[in-house]
């Protein structure tokens, strides 16, 4: 009987960390698509002695360092000049950026912006929303990190998002699907996307609230076998096992 649970654990720890890499077109766009059970991301930006990541390779070898392989990998949202979070950052439950609500030009302020997090309130529920909304519920987070435009909220796009729009651009974001899942997307190389159909990306997957996460240099690695070279980037989320 021992032997048998002890089967069981093991088969299921493994099959929470297995990440798969899904192709999904959409509005005539071929995105790349994984989904994650929250409890498996985490997100880093400076490692202990306060130096940033800034790329994969050095979070992978940071992994690496603890007897862990990273399986996936993206970057984070908008950020600064040097990687400094453009918002909020909360990392291993401490708050190491402040929300930023300023009115300033640019997507990341194109409001209402959000935030994605993980901890919300008294439980560890996975959270993508309007930091107003957000506001209304921090207390407990294990991490969070603060990008904008808002995709979608409770299932609606952001209002000023057109369908006609020709402001076409790889774009990457993430979801909350009904099954309490993160879901991660990114247009695939050479593809382009407006944000009305970005955000129609996530309807599709049955997202009622998503959040763009940043466009033109963003990257996703899935179960990568070797370093990866990367754009240099701010907070990246990870799943390693």
């Amino acid at each position: 009987m021992k032997l048998l649970l002890l089967i069981f654990v093991t088969s299921f720890n493994i099959a929470r960390a297995a990440v798969v890499e899904e192709s999904i077109a959409h509005a005539g766009v071929k995105f790349r698509v994984v989904r994650v059970s929250p409890e498996t991301v985490q997100v880093v930006w400076k490692n202990g002695n306060g130096a940033l990541y800034r790329s994969f390779d050095k979070v992978q070898a940071a992994f690496a360092a603890q007897g862990k392989t990273v399986k996936f990998i993206m970057n984070a949202g908008i950020f600064e000049p040097e990687g400094i979070p453009s918002g909020l950052h909360i990392e291993g439950g401490n708050n190491l950026r402040p929300i930023n609500l300023a009115d300033a030009p640019g997507n990341f302020f194109l409001k209402p912006n959000g935030v994605c997090a993980f901890g919300q309130g008294k439980q560890a529920d996975p959270f993508v929303g309007t930091c107003a909304s957000w506001q209304k519920m921090a207390g407990h987070e294990s991490w969070a990190i603060q990008s904008g435009p808002i995709l979608l909220t409770d299932g609606k796009r952001h209002p000023a998002f057109t369908e006609v729009s020709t402001s076409k651009l790889p774009r990457n974001g993430v979801g909350l699907d009904n099954k309490g899942r993160f879901i991660f997307a990114i247009t695939d190389k050479g593809e382009m996307v407006n944000f009305w159909d970005f955000a129609g990306l996530f309807l599709k997957l049955d997202c009622k609230d998503a959040l763009f996460l940043d466009g033109d240099i963003s990257q996703m690695s899935v179960n990568p076998d070797k370093p990866v070279e990367s754009n240099q980037f701010g907070v990246m989320f990870v799943v390693a096992e």
